[in-house]
């Protein structure tokens, strides 16, 4: 099925590329911040259990996860601000041009991080709506690792200044985040991203409308590029949701 875009992208829906982690609770789900895996099991009333295997008519699951932590995910500036916003609220449009780019993060005092000199070369002058970043090397281990205490490579202030101020809206990147692991509680990338300038009292210019998407993979088959972006995610009214960002070639 072919659809166009704003009458001027040419994309084919029955050729999707899907980009996120499923959710599972195994040992291969992802975990970041220093929790355990997501639980998913049956709702029991007494001798009822929620499960066809166990005699019931349906299956029936509870499901115990945190979006942040547990894979792909998709979060607006309420998960840094004092005032609640919802992603549910903040995400309205849902299709976007979006530029694919892959970098290896450069070892800055033992650090590994994604600098603004490197999104600036692999952009190349492009403003697309949404940029998602794969770092390399691109290992399978992202789709199952455990990132907790392992300090995981970044996106530098300068970086996160530099995708604002040409425009970019969405972010999404294959790491647990766009800060690094522990930095004091600084999220020097999340509030230059979003431009927030005071957590307890959001100056008017913040970023309302966009957002970071974390834990994404993007296989090595997937060439760099430009795609149309569309990013899916439940309707959840908190600060982030399990995501699913879908791209399509144009």
């Amino acid at each position: 099925m072919i659809a166009f875009i704003d009458n001027k992208y040419q994309i084919d829906l029955s050729k999707p590329i899907d980009i996120s982690i499923p959710l599972s609770n195994t040992d291969e789900n992802p975990i970041a911040w220093y929790i355990e895996k997501p639980e998913i099991e049956p709702v029991v009333f007494g001798d009822w259990i929620g499960k066809v295997s166990e005699g019931s008519s349906t299956n029936f699951n509870n499901i115990f996860f945190n979006p942040h932590g547990h894979g792909t995910h998709t979060e607006c500036l309420g998960h840094i601000t004092r005032e609640f916003y919802s992603i549910n609220q903040c995400l309205k449009q849902f299709f976007f041009t979006a530029e694919l780019i892959s970098i290896t993060p450069e070892d800055i005092n033992g650090d590994l991080v994604i600098t603004k000199n490197q999104i600036e070369r692999a952009l190349n002058g492009k403003t697309p709506e949404a940029i998602i970043i794969r770092t390399l090397p691109n290992s399978e281990s992202k789709k199952h690792k455990n990132y907790s205490k392992t300090n995981p490579p970044y996106l530098s202030e300068e970086a996160a200044i530099y995708i604002r101020e040409i425009g970019i809206q969405h972010l999404l990147i294959d790491l647990p985040s766009v800060d690094r692991e522990e930095d004091e509680g600084k999220l020097l990338a999340h509030k230059a991203f979003w431009n927030v300038k005071n957590v307890n009292n959001l100056n008017d210019d913040a970023r309302l409308n966009c957002t970071i998407t974390e834990m994404i993979f993007v296989e090595d088959k997937i060439q760099d590029g430009s795609y149309i972006l569309n990013l899916q995610i439940a309707s959840f009214e908190n600060d982030a949701s399990p995501s699913k960002p879908i791209l399509f070639k144009i």
